[in-house]
């Protein structure tokens, strides 16, 4: 049964223990991704989330209602199948970070950047021997290769399913090293989005705040939290 019908034709939800991990069941079948692959998670925790968002679905099924059901798609569609092409994108982040680019005006953005990426950069150099060149301005500064090796070595252990949370971690927040630090829990994800955010709020204090733009962000943020914990759930 796939699990994207346009309509709720089951009745009862439930999840199965099986060989490669736990499966959620509508009325006793299999869900199954879009491309019909078997939908099997690796935790009893993400099963149950899956599972959860398929018992909410009334008469027609709203996939935007459904993050952990589109996050294990995706693990099992996308980054099982392109791994190797997953992993080079995202270090490429960590060549052009959010955090390295820095103000040359105002003092007062110069120092909250400061403030506010130093430390965690200073956390990288010193737990994953990764210390980040920082360049002032638009130019883009090129990343020593070793270390950009070093930072992809952080991503080998992670399964399909943990990949899939953190591209979302580093793409929704512009910074691997934000995404890293998420990961390895050295931020939460309201401390990571606002650290992510440091020009955008003070362009906001200056001009006055859009609402569409804050709509937009505030969907972005619950995305970043839901990436967070269907990492730590893989």
């Amino acid at each position: 049964m796939s699990g994207w019908a346009n309509k709720r034709v089951w009745t009862e939800t439930s999840v199965e223990a099986v060989d490669d991990g736990f499966r959620v069941l509508l009325d006793g079948r299999g869900v199954k991704t879009p491309g019909k692959s078997p939908l099997v998670v690796p935790t009893a925790v993400m099963a149950a989330a899956v599972a959860k968002e398929f018992d909410a679905q009334e008469d027609v099924i709203d996939p935007t209602t459904m993050p952990w059901t589109r996050s294990a798609n995706s693990a099992i569609e996308k980054v099982a199948t392109q791994r190797a092409e997953v992993q080079a994108y995202l270090i490429g982040y960590a060549d052009t970070d959010l955090l390295c680019y820095r103000a040359e005006r105002p003092d007062g953005l110069i120092a909250r950047q400061a403030e506010g990426w130093d430390p965690i950069l200073a956390w990288l150099a010193e737990t994953h021997d990764a210390k980040l060149a920082i360049t002032a301005g638009i130019m883009p500064t090129a990343q020593a290769p070793d270390v950009l090796a070093r930072l992809a070595r952080t991503m080998e252990p992670m399964s399909h399913f943990a990949m899939t949370g953190f591209h979302d971690m580093v793409t929704l927040t512009g910074s691997y090293t934000l995404g890293l630090a998420l990961a390895d829990g050295r931020l939460q994800p309201d401390e990571a989005w606002r650290l992510s955010r440091i020009d955008e709020m003070w362009q906001i204090e200056q001009w006055g705040d859009d609402e569409e733009a804050a709509e937009h962000a505030e969907i972005k943020r619950s995305a970043l939290v839901h990436a967070t914990e269907f990492f730590f759930a893989a």
